[in-house]
């Protein structure tokens, strides 16, 4: 009877009540996804529609899904759809996966500002790995590309680049990244990292965002399918589309695979999936998939291609071969400790008097994380020797300035210095990022670094904003300015900072430490 009440409330006020499956007639079904299918979420959402069934959709970087996969917990979804199965062959070792199944293809590929093609000779000729290298070499051309250890497209990249500099080898070997000049050609290739992030549809929306507001960046690596949906809003805008780049050593292909997950919620659940699975391996489905931009795993039809942007999902690629799980693991971290763009972070830790208690312990949780390098290596975020890290513990104003690089001893004295700090006192975060500002200037060959302030802070500040907006907007190169929020914090202070300085807001909430390691990924 109350079931029946709730699901007509439910139903009554629009709303979907999970567990009224009488109104819905089929199960409540879940997916996480990585950020790359969101525009194939309205074709699963027909299928769900005329099925009558609840669906729900959660997106998350491809290293979230792997770490749920390989955790004891494992998913809490009933299907996971990652860009591709590498991940799942990596990390899912409890093979909790089954019916991995991929529903389109998509090469990573190297989208360049037409008219910097133009100058570069590059339109209508086969461009390879070192054409790239020279552009970044000589200071011609920086990209937009995710990080390697948490997103697919750019782990797809840097395997690109590791393959070209081996000379394109059948398959890399783990001796082959022992190689100091492979190592070399890799370093100066990720040198033209302009900005960095741990989702490939945000970094495409950073991109379109950015255009529209009047920066323009040189390029971006991505998939062929986003290059495509970057160029349509692009156009739309009346801006300039970037030409399509196939690199012709070799590029790496994402197979889109979707793989359920058994719950143990019984065979209705399961019968759901299978036929999700045909139904997205049908004829007339695969024709909207591909319409998107994206290859088809059994052929046929494509989408119209673009002469103009040079885009083609009917072109042949070279396919590089994707090594074995434990060569992409030690790929991953070499890529991290020694290859990457060094970072310039600043750490804006909130100490105010409402941290007291919960809130100060999972600070001091979340940095014993950060700067132990056994726990950060774990997830992929360890620091590098080369890195450079400003910490800044801020109450009403700013306590101290803690520097140091990445390297371990140095990172046990930031976790010293942290320790000492207690809660009490006011909030001003932008102070914090004032001081974070002028430490970042004084740095010597900034451009030779990924800067990024990140303030966590479970408060609110005085409204400072102009003011340090108008010294924000007077340095170059611009800092995004990411937030974290905890306990009951106002997000519209940081929301602004993020939305002003092209960056974004984490939720720290539930798990500090988690949206530090996310954070990361950023920068």
């Amino acid at each position: 009877m109350i079931r029946s009440f709730l699901c007509a409330l439910a139903l009554s006020g629009l709303a979907a009540l999970a567990g009224c499956d009488a109104f819905s007639g089929g199960p409540n079904f879940s997916v996480v996804s990585g950020s790359e299918n969101t525009v194939l979420q309205p074709i699963i959402e027909e299928f769900c529609k005329e099925k009558h069934a609840t669906c729900s959709f959660k997106y998350e970087g491809t290293l979230d899904i792997g770490l749920a996969l390989q955790s004891d917990q494992g998913v809490e979804q009933d299907a996971v759809w990652p860009a591709s199965s590498v991940w799942v062959d990596m990390f899912d070792t409890k093979r909790r996966v089954k019916d991995l199944t991929s529903v389109a293809q998509t090469p990573v590929i190297l989208g360049v500002r037409k008219s910097k093609a133009e100058q570069f000779g590059w339109v209508g000729k086969d461009v390879f790995m070192k054409d790239i290298l020279a552009a970044v070499k000589s200071g011609s051309m920086k990209f937009l590309m995710t990080s390697a250890t948490q997103s697919n497209s750019g782990a797809s990249a840097y395997l690109s680049m590791l393959s070209s500099a081996l000379g394109n080898k059948p398959v890399i070997e783990p001796g082959d990244l022992d190689d100091k000049t492979v190592q070399d050609t890799v370093r100066s290739l990720l040198a033209g990292v302009a900005r960095s992030s741990g989702s490939s549809g945000w970094l495409a929306d950073l991109y379109t965002d950015s255009a529209s507001n009047g920066t323009t960046y040189d390029a971006m690596w991505n998939y062929e399918a986003v290059i495509k949906e970057t160029n349509d809003k692009l156009t739309g805008m009346g801006k300039e589309p970037l030409y399509a780049i196939y690199p012709a050593d070799g590029v790496a292909m994402a197979d889109s695979p979707i793989g359920f997950v058994d719950h143990g919620r019984g065979p209705e659940v399961q019968t759901f999936f299978k036929d999700l699975l045909a139904y997205l391996r049908s004829p007339d489905v695969q024709k909207k998939i591909a319409e998107t931009g994206r290859r088809l795993p059994l052929g046929g039809v494509t989408a119209e291609p673009e002469p103009s942007w040079n885009f083609d999902p009917a072109k042949l690629v070279t396919a590089i071969r994707m090594p074995e799980p434990t060569v992409i693991r030690q790929a991953l971290t070499l890529y991290q400790a020694a290859l990457r763009k060094p970072s310039l972070t600043a750490l804006c830790l909130d100490f105010s008097g409402s941290m007291q208690g919960d809130g100060e312990n999972s600070l001091q949780q979340a940095m014993r994380f950060l700067f132990t390098p056994e726990e950060a290596s774990k997830v992929l975020v360890q620091w590098s020797p080369a890195d450079h890290i400003f910490v800044i513990p801020f109450d009403a104003n700013v306590r101290d300035i803690f520097s140091a690089s990445g390297d371990a001893m140095e990172q046990q004295g930031l976790l010293n210095a942290v320790s000492g700090q207690h809660a009490g006192g006011g909030t001003n975060m932008y102070a914090c990022a004032e001081r974070a500002l002028q430490q970042m200037a004084k740095t010597a060959d900034l451009s030779n670094y990924l800067p990024a302030i990140i303030i966590m802070t479970d408060g609110r500040s005085d409204d400072q904003s102009a003011a340090f907006m108008s010294d924000w907007n007077a340095m170059e190169p611009r800092v995004p300015i990411f937030g974290i929020t905890f306990g009951d914090a106002d997000k519209t202070q940081l929301d602004s900072l993020a939305a002003a300085t092209a960056a974004r807001v984490f939720d720290g909430r539930s798990d500090l430490a988690a949206a530090f390691r996310t954070a990361r990924g950023y920068n």
